[in-house]
């Protein structure tokens, strides 16, 4: 067992390991300030986009030391098959990260190799932002970084459904993450995008039942707080709530709508 005191940077792992469910904000907005805002707030984690939203590697970096200085962990995700930004967010001091369109064993080696050091993956050493919010000297966050800077793949396609039970079993591969909108598309053969369809439903609780049977968790994307809480109650246990920007038009509405009547 580990003997490292709790950090900002182990809290995610710690929690997971405790069986926690963690509601994180998520950020596409590109200025650190709208994230640090959100970090002040009651959530357990901030999430910051980096595949659909505007927000870049620079401006992450720039925001991982805000959201970490309000005690928060930070997860990003980085854009499809961009592998070699795991090592530099995970360098920057963020926590986790998540990997789209992990549709074959490969890609969920990939991911785990650049996430974790020897002798388990190939990351290189150089963290700063990392190493400082850890608490550790270098060697103590050698040895402990591979149990507190989580892997997150995405499950958001047939291909990945069908080897779901095999991406679990990979060492290095510590959660799995549901992106509803893309396997809803998936799943009617290009159809349609419905985030909510019955059949989105029936795979999350099946990879949550998948995952639950080798203790690794689930995250879901989740765009309305309605929404949060059916991925909650359905076991996943690390679930975004709305976006930034859904955040701002709702607050708007909310106030406009107090106002005019």
């Amino acid at each position: 067992m580990s003997s490292a005191k709790p950090t900002v940077l182990s809290s995610l792992a710690d929690r997971f390991a405790k069986g926690d469910t963690l509601l994180s904000a998520w950020c596409g907005l590109p200025d650190p300030s709208v994230s640090q805002i959100l970090a002040q707030e009651d959530f357990d984690a901030i999430t910051l986009d980096m595949q659909h939203g505007p927000i870049t590697l620079s401006e992450v970096i720039r925001a991982v030391p805000l959201i970490n200085a309000a005690g928060k962990p930070v997860v990003a995700r980085i854009p499809v098959g961009e592998f070699q930004n795991v090592s530099k967010l995970l360098d920057s001091g963020v926590s986790g990260v998540i990997a789209p369109m992990i549709n074959t064993i490969e890609d969920a080696k990939r991911l785990a190799a650049y996430a974790k050091y020897p002798p388990l993956g190939e990351r290189s050493w150089g963290s700063y932002g990392g190493l400082g919010a850890s608490g550790l000297d270098p060697n103590s966050y050698l040895r402990e970084a591979n149990r507190f800077s989580l892997t997150f793949a995405m499950i958001e396609t047939r291909e990945a459904m069908a080897i779901v039970d095999d991406i679990l079993a990979l060492e290095g591969i510590d959660a799995l993450f549901v992106g509803p909108s893309d396997l809803s598309i998936a799943l009617s053969g290009g159809k349609q995008v419905n985030a909510t369809a019955k059949e989105v439903d029936e795979a999350v609780r099946h990879i949550v039942k998948r995952a639950s049977a080798v203790n690794k968790p689930v995250a879901f994307y989740a765009a309305t707080a309605e929404r949060a809480k059916e991925g909650v109650e359905m076991g996943c246990r690390f679930v975004t709530v709305m976006s930034d920007s859904s955040l701002l038009r709702t607050a708007t509405k909310t106030a406009l709508k107090t106002v005019r009547g």
